[in-house]
């Protein structure tokens, strides 16, 4: 097995028996890292630290790792401009982030009878997101909600847009 002390230096390659021996001497444990290695490798080092790292590695890289979300904002037809600026914001910020946006537009009692103007919000909502976000889907109408899922633009998504701008 080869040993590896705390400090992260190579001891050397020696039986589980002069493993432990050496570790009791230093007064730590001896914990199995990479059983399936030839030979396989073991570290000297306190258990409780070697559980900790392994915490924050695992910390890390479910940070790497963090998957879309699908955040949704409701807006209604006969919104006022500056709670339609509030939202659009919000959105904006959702998408830099990463995260999907839906836009629901819903109708309320009569409002159905309009729904040019639900496809109007969308409209200006599409327009005002352009730069950070594109749709996924066109506009649906699902029972008295009309929605639309918009998705982030990737970094070299948005160079090329700026270099088809240039040229």
């Amino acid at each position: 097995m080869r040993v590896i002390d705390e400090k992260g230096t190579q001891i050397g390659v020696m039986t589980k028996a002069e493993a432990l021996k050496k570790a009791q001497e230093m007064d730590l444990d001896l914990v199995l890292v990479a059983p399936s290695a030839k030979p396989a490798v073991a570290k000297i080092i306190d258990f409780s630290k070697f559980q900790f790292q392994q915490e924050k590695k695992e910390q890390t890289s479910r940070k790497k790792n963090k998957s879309q979300e699908l955040k949704e904002l409701r807006l209604t037809p006969f919104m006022a401009e500056n709670d339609l600026n509030v939202r659009l914001e919000r959105a904006r910020k959702f998408l830099k982030g990463g995260d999907k946006v839906r836009l629901v537009v819903y109708f309320k009692g009569r409002q159905i009878t309009k729904k040019q103007f639900g496809y109007d919000i969308l409209q200006q909502c599409k327009d005002s997101l352009a730069e950070c976000g594109t749709p996924e889907t066109e506009a649906k109408l699902r029972g008295k909600n009309l929605e639309v899922v918009f998705k982030p633009i990737k970094s070299n998504e948005k160079t090329k847009t700026q270099d088809q701008i240039i040229a």
